[in-house]
């Protein structure tokens, strides 16, 4: 009886805790994290539930009967567990020595094959040659690589112009996911326009994506094509504006 007492008292006192520790966790993700009360909510219920069963399963667990663990060590050790004795070799089986393994000659016709292999049969045993060992495969030569000019990827290349038209290039850093390195590496690859990006179909930025070495996967990714039709047609987008305040790069 003082014993259910005890572990409904530590129980009690356990779950208290972890609601204590729930609530505090749910006002800090409120207060210091800047979280909904619902998330805060949700977050503080977890870690009481969580806590709580931790906590009284460590805790409020009983606890062995004195003597328990002796007996079950005890019982471990009878000697039904320790491993049986090896039985005797028989004795009736006599030893074979080396000198009864080999026959201190060869036998008749089998010369040739104890000058090959240096060792023979037992008298009256058929003697069997080693089997000869076959030659290693060789290895097909490996397939040349295939330059890396050749393999440009999926899609088709879009027109490039030699040099910036008569207006000079525009600010491709208007675009969302356009830094200067970027910038520069499209300038290399003969793209200096807001609609020349804008004009680029699916195949075309197939093509840009996968050929953008260091920076594959941009064009689709910040959805280049339709921020340069806008700024192509003398449009504003909420990051060119901020490019052009100077809050950008």
């Amino acid at each position: 009886m003082d014993n259910n007492q005890g572990m409904m008292s530590c129980a009690i006192g356990t779950w208290a805790v972890a609601l204590l520790a729930g609530v505090l966790a749910a006002v800090l993700l409120m207060v210091l994290g800047g979280w909904s009360f619902m998330q805060a909510a949700f977050i503080g219920a977890v870690l009481f539930v969580v806590a709580g069963a931790l906590i009284s399963f460590i805790l409020c667990r009983p606890l062995p009967p004195i003597g328990t663990a002796t007996i079950g060590t005890a019982e471990e050790e009878t000697p039904a567990s320790k491993p049986a004795a090896a039985k005797p070799a028989a004795a009736s089986a006599p030893a074979v020595t080396e000198a009864e393994v080999k026959p201190s000659k060869p036998l008749p016709g089998q010369e040739d094959l104890a000058a090959r292999k240096g060792e023979w049969k037992y008298e009256g045993e058929a003697a069997t040659p080693a089997p000869a060992k076959k030659p290693p495969a060789k290895k097909a030569p490996a397939k040349s690589a295939a330059p890396a000019s050749a393999a440009e990827g999926p899609g088709t290349k879009p027109e490039t112009l030699s040099a910036a038209r008569d207006g000079g290039p525009d600010d491709l850093k208007q675009i969302k996911g356009v830094g200067p390195k970027l910038e520069a590496l499209l300038h290399s690859m003969g793209f200096y326009h807001f609609d020349q990006v804008g004009n680029w179909g699916a195949d075309e930025v197939a093509w840009v994506d996968q050929n953008l070495q260091g920076f594959k996967g941009r064009v689709s990714r910040d959805n280049w094509v339709e921020q340069a039709k806008i700024l192509a047609e003398g449009g504003t987008t909420e990051f060119s504006s901020k490019v052009k305040k100077g809050g950008v790069y």
